[in-house]
C-alpha cells in the first residue's frame, strides 16, 4: 500500500455513469479514513466534474488502464547475474503470482504480482528498483507473470499503468481502454 492510502476503491462500472459516480463518491468523501476513489472512464472531463462536485480532490496523474491477450505476450528472460523467482499463493479458488528478479547477490533487482480470477489476471505493483533499472528487468518479470498466469487459467490481463510504466506495457502488446482518473478525500496529505 503507497503511503497515505489507506483505503482504495475502484469503480470499473461508474465510470461514465455519472449518477452511479457521484453516490459513489459522496460515499468516499464522507470515510473517517484517508480514502481514495480509482476511476477508469474514456470522459475524463465529466468523471473529473462528478468527482470534484461530491468534494473529492483529483490528483494530477496520467495512468490509463489497459488490457492483454496474455496468450499472445512475448517472453523475455533476464540476463545474468538476475534470475527470476515465482511464487503462487491460492485462497479461496483465487490465487496471486508473484515475480521477483533477483540479483545473484540476493538483491531484488524488480518486483510483481498478478491476481488470478477466472480468466482474468490483474497486474499490480510492477517495480524497478532504481539501482538495477535499464537492464531489461521489468519485461522479463511481466512476461514471468504472464506466462504463470496462463499456466494458471488466465488469458487476460488488465493494469492500471502509470506515466512510467505505459512505455513497458505498449512494447509488450498492452492496448490502452481508458483513461484513469484517481481522486482521495479533502485534507489528505497525498504524494502527487
Amino acid at each position: 500500500m503507497q503511503p497515505g492510502r489507506d483505503v482504495e476503491y475502484v469503480a470499473f462500472e461508474a465510470g461514465d455513469d455519472y449518477a452511479s459516480l457521484t453516490r459513489l463518491a459522496g460515499l468516499v468523501a464522507g470515510e473517517d479514513t484517508v480514502t481514495w476513489l480509482t476511476v477508469p472512464t474514456t470522459d475524463p472531463a465529466g468523471a473529473a466534474a462528478a468527482l470534484t462536485a461530491a468534494g473529492l480532490i483529483l490528483l494530477k496523474r496520467s495512468e490509463l488502464l489497459m488490457t492483454a491477450d496474455l496468450r499472445g505476450h512475448p517472453q523475455h528472460v533476464p540476463a545474468p547475474p538476475y534470475r527470476l523467482v515465482t511464487r503462487i499463493d491460492s485462497q479461496q479458488g483465487d490465487s496471486v503470482v508473484t515475480a521477483t528478479a533477483q540479483h545473484e547477490s540476493g538483491e531484488v533487482g524488480a518486483r510483481g504480482t498478478m491476481g488470478l480470477t477466472g480468466t482474468i489476471a490483474t497486474a499490480d505493483r510492477i517495480e524497478t528498483m532504481p539501482a538495477h533499472r535499464r537492464k531489461g528487468l521489468a519485461s522479463a518479470m511481466m512476461s514471468a507473470l504472464a506466462r504463470t498466469a496462463i499456466e494458471e487459467g488466465a488469458e487476460h490481463g488488465i493494469l492500471i499503468a502509470s506515466e512510467d510504466g505505459q512505455r513497458l506495457y505498449t512494447r509488450l502488446g498492452w492496448q490502452p481502454v481508458a483513461e484513469v482518473l484517481i481522486a482521495t478525500t479533502p485534507g489528505n496529505t497525498y504524494p502527487s
